[in-house]
This record gives C-alpha cells, structure tokens and sequence, in this order.
C-alpha cells in the first residue's frame, strides 16, 4: 500500500465517523521522543524518519508540522505522499492548533489516538478548540486498522545495574520519590516515561533502539511500589532483588486497570508531558490529581558523585575510538572508497572495542559537505555520497555504555578549504568555547546560556535554528531534561551535576554545515559578595580540529582555551593509543 493509498483509508474512515481532522503525534504510551517500531506512526503514514513532527489530516489537506532540523529531509521523504511540509515558527510548539481553530467551525470533531498524545497536549487542544464548540475525540486509532503487519510490542531482556555504576540504590530512590509524595501532598505517583523508570529502578534493556529502556509503567505509593512490565524479560535473580526492595511485579498491560481502581478520595501525581491522555482518562472521578514534571525527571538530571566519574572514564574511551576513526579516515581518504554509510559502520566498529561498550546512542549524522547543512541528516543508500579529499565532514555520533552517554561533534577538513568554510569554523568554534566556558550566577537558566554561545554568530549575522543544547542521560536517553540550552524560556535552573551538550552550528543549504558540540558538567566556581558562580567541566575527550581555524578571528582566552584544550585530549586518550596512533594525534594536537 503506497502513502497515497494509506491517506486514502485513513480519510475514508474519517468519513465513515464523522471525524473533521485526525491528528498523528510522534508518541508512544509513554510519550517518548524515540520509538519502538509499533508506534513509528507518522513514518507508516507518510514515510517521514524524523524523531518530531505531527501529521494532521483533513478532508482537502494533510500536512506535516515540523521544525527546521528537518525541513530539507521532510520536503524529500514527502514527494509523493499526500502530505505537504509546513514549517513551525517556533520548534516544539504545535501549532497546528491556532490552524485548526482557525479551519473548524463548531460540531467539527478533532480525532487522534489517546494513547499517544500526553495530557498536557489534550489540555492545549481542549482549551483552543472547545470554546468554538470543536469536540475532541480521544479514541480512535486510524491507523492500526489498515497497518498490515504491524510490528509487535519487543520482548528484548532487561536487566539491573549494580550500585557501582548507578551511585544509587533503588530503596534510596524510592525514599526519595516518597518524599517527594508527602511535598506534592499525594498518595500515588504514575511514572510512564521509560528514562524515569530506567533511572528509578536502576533497569535497563534495548526496546528502543539507541536507547536503553524498558517499557514499563509504575505506581509509587507510601507502602508499595508497583512496577508493570513483562517480566519474562527480567532474570530470575534480578525480579528477587526487585522483590527484596519492595517491588511488586505487575502485568505491562493492567496499568489501565490499577488506575481505574484508584479510590475515588484518593490523589494522584503525574508528569502531564510524559503521561498520556488515554491513561489520565482512566483515573476516576474524584481523584485528586496533581500535575508536575516527575521528581525522578530531576533526580536524575542532576548526576552523583559515582555517575560523573564513571562518565569521566567512558569520555576517554569513546575518545580513543574517535581519535582512531579520524586517524583511519585521513590514512584512507582519497585511496579507497568511503562513504557516508562506511563511515558510520567504521565510528560504530571502532566504538564497539571499547570495554563496557552497549551501542550507539543515535542514529549516527554522517554528513559530507551539503548533507552537513541538515542538522539531523541519515544517509541512507538513496542519498549515500563518496566523501573526497576536499571540503568540510560532519560527524555527530555517540555511544550508549555501561558506564556513561556519549554524544559529540566534530568536523574536519578534508581539503581545499574556501575562505567562507574556514571563517564559519572559526565562528561555531568560539560560540562552543565562550559557551562552554561561561562563568555564571547560580539561578542562572539555559536560555542565558544560548545567548552566550550565539553571540560570536551573532557579532558576524550569523545564526542557527536549532537549540544549544540539551541534557544527557548516565547510560540512558541522550536527550534528557528538564533543562535545555534554548531561545525558550524555561524555568529550570542550570544545577551542580547536570550533564548537558554545547552544539552551536552554522548551516549553508546545498553546500555546507558545521556543529562541534562538547558535553559539559556544571561545577562550583567561585563563591564571594556576589554570590556563588557556577562554570563548566569539558566531559568530552575528543581533538577539535584546528586545520580549518582562521587564528586572527580567536580572542586570546579562545586560542589558550583550545591549544589547553587539546593538549588535555592528548595527555589522557595519548596512554591508550599504540604508537602510530599516538605520533598522529600528538601532530594534531599541537598548539596554534
């Protein structure tokens, strides 16, 4: 069945129930930004891969809302679909809404899957659309009907981690959410969001690729703590220690069932953005039901003492691998056929010698010269280009260990360079320096941060339409929040143990793109009549290419900060190097 064809079935049902508009949220059950194979709804329909992005279809039109990460991806994968791009304004905002407010008139009914659009999401609509009479229809899955062969929930092995990694013990985390509880004056807590229950329970597992979660539920009460989940795929000794720790094990899918007998005097917390609407609408009436982001979400924002020198450890080895790889590259470009599919195999082979090493953390970004201007760009055999000895390679990869997240940037020139390529290089690379070296007063936000970090674009007219940065998980989900280095507002302070990336760019469409992203700590910096000053730790081990750096554009603490910066990468990934690879990378660290 092609996309057409699909679009075709879905509008005939529509018809069939008198449905205005149906709307198709990139979502699970869990309201999570990757996915298991069962719920890549927007790519069944219309054959869009991009990790955000909502479908709406009406009667006369079918359009995917999206941000610019993906607006030369979504114009290509759209070409004969039945579905047309429109741009969003502002990323993450969906607004799609103020559209179909504006498109509907009342009795018009907005249908969409409960089980895939979070409450916070509902409520938006609810709150736009019911006042001109436009009924919400949470219950209608459009899609299951006509997916042939949909692919079934996975059923990969889960497991625990020891204290050693994690820093934590699950009984500790529990005390903690309970505590949590008696602040928030409520007896229960649903968690849905797959990181919160990887963290919580110390588990994880490969359900979703590139992230190591389980799908999973729970309910945190006082006195108990259920957890739902097929646990067929824990081990025998694992569903002991959760047993020893007070865990209960329930079936995944009886989740509905335990909320709709929650006593009707009772209270519930849940996160509205990470719990969906077809879960929230189980809850009985009476319930009182309190809406904040989950405590987990910030316990485990914020790392201990075990996670960050654990982390420490993984930055050197993933470093190692990359030093190998960037070697490999300049020893073979030029004399054999490299490609941008061979090159993510070859970072992924030499990833994969390193000890602890569980796999990637993303789709690797392998973008030689235009295909570096899409920030979130996945070669694929169709698109898949030659790299050659001339012009700039964009590398964006990471790494899912036992012991840490990897997430890092880098590009390098493979010759020829213009005057334009080297004088952009330079810019990002003094917009991730004076980011990722910003001293800053505690309270400070992460949209102070994008300032800092845009500023020598700015200084230049030079900008980039995606966010600075984001948070990152301790062996978990590579995007993790609640902060986030962004234009947006949010009002979540930058904490001591916060682990997040540094990622300026600037993007030249149909010719070029440049991103270096380190990941950073924050730190305690100084303490005086002004109060206490926070600043970064550089986590990420890995050499910044210096080839393409005009020097006469760096202010003096940029140059010293990267000369130091890659003498560091040199003293600490150098003892893990054999001699070829260690005479390479002693040549390219040296100072400029």
């Amino acid at each position: 069945m092609s996309y057409k064809e699909r679009l075709s079935a879905i509008r005939s049902q529509m018809k069939e129930h008198g449905i205005s508009a149906y709307i198709i949220p990139s979502a699970d059950p869990h309201i999570s930004e990757y996915l298991p194979d069962r719920y890549k709804c927007i790519y069944f329909a219309s054959g869009f891969t991009g990790s955000a992005g909502t479908l709406v279809i009406t009667e006369d039109f079918a359009g995917l809302w999206t941000d610019a990460r993906y607006f030369v991806q979504a114009n290509e994968q759209l070409e004969n679909s039945g579905f047309e791009l429109v741009k969003l304004k502002v990323q993450n905002t969906p607004e799609y809404i103020t559209w179909l407010g504006e498109k509907f008139d009342k009795g018009a009914i907005v249908a969409f899957d409960g089980k895939l659009i979070a409450v916070n999401l509902a409520q938006m609509l609810e709150q736009a659309l019911a006042p001109q009479g436009i009924k919400l229809a949470p219950e209608y899955d459009l899609l299951d009907p006509i997916w042939e062969n949909r692919p079934a929930l996975p059923t990969a092995p889960a497991y625990l981690l020891g204290e050693e990694i994690t820093g934590k013990s699950l009984t500790d985390k529990l005390t903690e959410v309970r505590a949590s509880l008696q602040k928030h004056k409520t007896g229960t807590h649903l968690i849905s969001s797959l990181d919160d229950m990887a963290w919580l329970f110390n588990m994880r597992g490969s359900d979703v690729k590139c992230n190591p979660v389980v799908l999973s539920f729970a309910l945190i009460s006082a006195d108990k703590a259920e957890l739902y989940v097929d646990e067929s795929k824990l081990s025998g000794s694992d569903k002991a220690t959760l047993q020893q720790a007070g865990v209960t094990l329930q079936p995944y899918e009886s989740i509905e069932q335990a909320l709709a007998g929650l006593s009707s005097d009772s209270s519930i917390l849940i996160d509205p953005r990470r719990t969906c609407f077809a879960l929230y609408n189980k809850i009985p009436a009476g319930v009182r039901i309190v809406q904040d982001t989950n405590p987990t979400t910030v316990f485990k924002a914020v790392k201990n003492k075990t996670e960050i020198e654990n982390t420490r450890i993984t930055m050197v080895k993933d470093g190692v691998a990359l030093t190998r790889f960037f070697k490999w590259l300049e020893d073979n470009i030029g004399k054999t056929t490299i490609t941008e599919l061979s090159v993510a195999d070859k970072v992924l082979e030499f990833r994969a010698q390193q000890e602890g090493f569980v796999g990637e953390s993303f789709d690797t970004i392998a973008g030689y010269r235009a295909h570096g201007a899409l920030p979130h760009y996945k070669a694929t055999p169709e698109s898949d280009v030659e790299l050659k000895a001339e012009g700039l390679f964009l590398l964006d990869s990471g790494g899912q260990y036992r012991t840490g997240t990897t997430d890092i940037t880098r590009v390098v020139s493979l010759g020829n360079l213009t005057e334009q390529e080297s004088i952009d290089y330079t810019l990002v690379l003094k917009g991730m320096i004076d980011g990722a070296t910003a001293r800053f007063p505690k309270g400070t936000r992460g949209y102070q941060i994008d300032a800092i970090t845009r500023k020598p674009l700015w200084d230049y007219a030079r900008n980039y339409g995606h966010g600075t940065g984001h948070g990152v998980g301790f062996f978990l989900n590579v995007h993790e929040g609640p902060h986030v280095f962004n234009a947006t507002p949010t009002p979540i302070d930058i904490e001591l143990g916060m682990i997040t990336s540094v990622e300026p760019g600037i993007y030249r469409p149909d010719q070029y793109g440049i991103r270096i992203e380190n990941l950073v700590l924050t730190i305690e910096d100084e303490v005086n009549d002004f109060g206490e000053f926070y600043t970064f730790e550089h986590l990420t081990v890995a050499l910044i290419d210096t080839t393409p750096v005009k020097v006469e554009l760096l202010e003096a603490h940029q140059l010293n900060w990267l000369n130091a910066y890659n003498q560091m990468v040199l003293d600490r990934v150098g003892p893990h190097l054999n001699p070829q690879e260690l005479a390479w990378l002693k040549e390219k660290a040296k100072a400029i």
